[in-house]
């Protein structure tokens, strides 16, 4: 749990959501205006070896467990509350647990291209390890366990909302996210990652 100074960053930015409303879907090309007051993000892709994948949407650094033409869904949807980010992967290693985290960076051709996990309340101390900080209430974490066709989803739901141009992609790790003291945060080995627009608040 979050104390002190960190508490006090995470009270001030629980701000309302304005009224303005917009859905945005991969490949759209304009918004449209849902009455609900929500705005929406949706995309997909299908993964494609890092060396080949030119564009760095989505791409694999690890083949065996997550093949080329595997599929990858990322939405994203906020309201007054906050938001839930939801990842959906299909086609990777069936009954595998994979931990998976919202990033601060684009992918590129290397897994260390991502970056840092995003972070609501950025610990001082990179990499982070301090479950103070690397935790699922201050990190958007996704872990799944795929089924017997390599489908799997996870979900995140949040009371808060991504800076602008903080949080850029997300990634699959090797295996379900750690908690402990020093290693909170950490799924071993980088396998995957797939770039996503995520939307800021406010938009």
């Amino acid at each position: 749990m979050l104390k002190g100074p960190a508490t006090a960053v995470m009270a001030a930015a629980l701000a309302v959501l304005p009224a303005a409303t917009a859905d945005r879907a991969a490949g759209a090309t304009a918004p449209s205006a849902p009455s609900d007051g929500t705005y929406r993000m949706t995309r997909s892709a299908e993964f494609a070896v890092a060396e080949r994948q030119l564009a760095h949407s989505a791409v694999t650094y690890a083949p065996k467990a997550v093949p080329e033409g595997a599929g990858v869904t990322v939405r994203q949807r906020l309201d007054s509350d906050g938001m839930t980010v939801s990842l959906t992967v299909r086609g990777v290693a069936a009954g595998r647990t994979f931990g998976a985290h919202v990033h601060t960076r684009p992918c590129g051709p290397g897994p260390s291209d991502p970056g840092p996990h995003y972070q609501h309340v950025e610990d001082p101390v990179r990499p982070s390890g301090d479950p103070a900080y690397a935790n699922p209430w201050n990190e958007v974490w996704l872990d799944l366990t795929t089924d017997a066709r390599g489908t799997g989803t996870g979900t995140s739901r949040q009371s808060w909302w991504f800076r602008a141009g903080g949080a850029r992609s997300v990634t699959l790790h090797q295996h379900a996210t750690r908690t402990g003291r020093g290693e909170a945060g950490f799924a071993g080995e980088r396998l995957a990652c797939f770039s996503v627009p995520f939307l800021p608040r406010g938009r």
